[in-house]
């Protein structure tokens, strides 16, 4: 596999990670709410979840259960579920902004092991592998296992990158409006409807 081919995939990943999901909702809500280590332990739970669904893909488990009805339909209900948890969490919540007394008690292990459900519950994670990698694959390559593999470190390289400027941001975006309550509330129940708008298209959309 060439630098050039290496490039263009690189390029293709970085348009797709820029498109708002659930992984980018869930950082910028986990950071405002807990602050930027929250953040970024969220973002390495994140990375960590997109090596299962490259693993998946590699060995064609991720094959299997978009092939089969009940398993594919298992893993998108409990990733719609997740997402109206989520919902349910930043609409009761006061407040959207961490603050330097009366923060949420949270270990970092947790705002990891949130990351990586988050990720690994949903399934366009498993589609992005699934479509993406074999366009970069000749078709007869020997080695194709370990290039596909070299493009799943590339663009899990290029989503923990990417996550950890979305935290950064969420963190200037928390510092700006912290001293304003209303804004606060304004964007935590817009987090909460943004949750529930990709669970409920989750669970009824046909992927």
């Amino acid at each position: 596999m060439d630098l050039h081919t290496c490039l263009l995939f690189a390029g293709a990943s970085v348009a797709l990670f820029l498109i708002p999901g659930p992984d980018m909702l869930f950082l910028f809500g986990r950071t405002m709410a807990y602050g930027r280590r929250a953040g970024v332990s969220a973002a390495l739970g994140i990375n960590l979840g997109s090596y299962v669904h490259l693993c998946a893909a590699v060995t064609g488990l991720s094959a299997l259960i978009l092939t089969s009805a009940t398993a594919f339909a298992a893993v998108k209900y409990a990733g719609a579920a997740y997402l109206l948890v989520l919902s349910w969490q930043a609409f009761r919540s006061s407040s959207a902004f961490a603050t330097s007394a009366g923060r949420p008690a949270a270990s970092t292990a947790q705002h990891v092991w949130h990351g990586f459900l988050n990720d690994v519950l949903n399934p366009k994670v498993a589609l992005f592998y699934l479509a993406l990698l074999p366009q970069f694959i000749n078709a007869g390559d020997p080695h194709s296992v370990r290039h596909l593999l070299l493009l799943g470190l590339i663009a899990s390289a290029i989503g923990l990158v990417m996550s950890l400027g979305y935290v950064l941001l969420a963190e200037r975006l928390t510092h700006a409006v912290l001293s304003r309550p209303a804004i606060s509330r304004w964007l935590n129940r817009t987090l909460g409807a943004l949750f529930f708008g990709l669970g409920l298209r989750l669970a009824v959309e046909k992927l």
